[in-house]
């Protein structure tokens, strides 16, 4: 997270729980939901020092009370920082946010508050998890899994992916100053050729 605020990104998303742990034995969700409250306590210091707005999406219902009530306790306790948004993903699933994406939409269309003619990707975009913050630029994935795991599909259409061998424990600040660097070194294309966007690069220099 530190190192996150020294680079200067904007905004970090970390999956905590996706709505197919709850298949797991109960007594590891027990575990999880626990080391959840723990940590919520126990590092709300360490986001304000940091300047760290917390924020939690997904579906938090199906939490404990006392789990839901510390959530919303420490979105409170950082609402006004500014340096970074950290957002945790908590029982979130990337066709659980297209899905309510779109019941949302079905009623404003059932209401007559949409057209369907008037349905695109920005209305629909806004509707989802976090609509205030741009698509994430870099998915970096732990563990030496190759696969992104329900993990905001729609916003990582254009996501650069990394992988890394790395489980997440281990995936300390060198090794994410490794990911970013080779992220330093990709062209971002989102659909263009490479000749597209380095004369785009140009004329924007010129």
């Amino acid at each position: 997270m530190e190192e996150s605020v020294r680079q200067g990104i904007g905004a970090l998303t970390l999956f905590a729980f996706s709505s197919e742990n709850w298949r797991r034995p109960k007594s590891e969700v027990s575990v999880l939901m626990e080391l959840f409250v723990s940590a919520l306590r126990a590092e709300l210091g360490r986001l304000n020092e940091n300047g760290v707005r917390l924020r939690i999406i997904g579906e938090r219902t199906a939490f404990p009370k006392k789990l839901q009530r510390r959530m919303a306790e420490a979105e409170e306790a950082t609402g006004a920082n500014r340096a970074i948004v950290l957002q945790i993903a908590a029982n979130y699933g990337g066709r659980w946010d297209i899905l309510q994406a779109a019941r949302h939409l079905a009623a404003q269309v059932r209401e007559g508050r949409v057209v369907p003619e008037d349905v695109d990707e920005q209305l629909f975009s806004n509707l989802l998890s976090f609509p205030d913050l741009p698509d994430p630029d870099f998915f970096i994935r732990t563990g030496g899994e190759q696969r992104i795991s329900n993990f905001v599909l729609w916003q990582s259409a254009y996501s650069e992916l990394y992988f890394s061998d790395l489980m997440w424990p281990d995936f300390g600040t060198d090794a994410y100053r490794e990911a970013l660097a080779d992220f330093a070194r990709r062209q971002r294309r989102f659909g263009l050729t490479g000749e597209q966007v380095s004369q785009g690069a140009e004329g924007a220099a010129d």
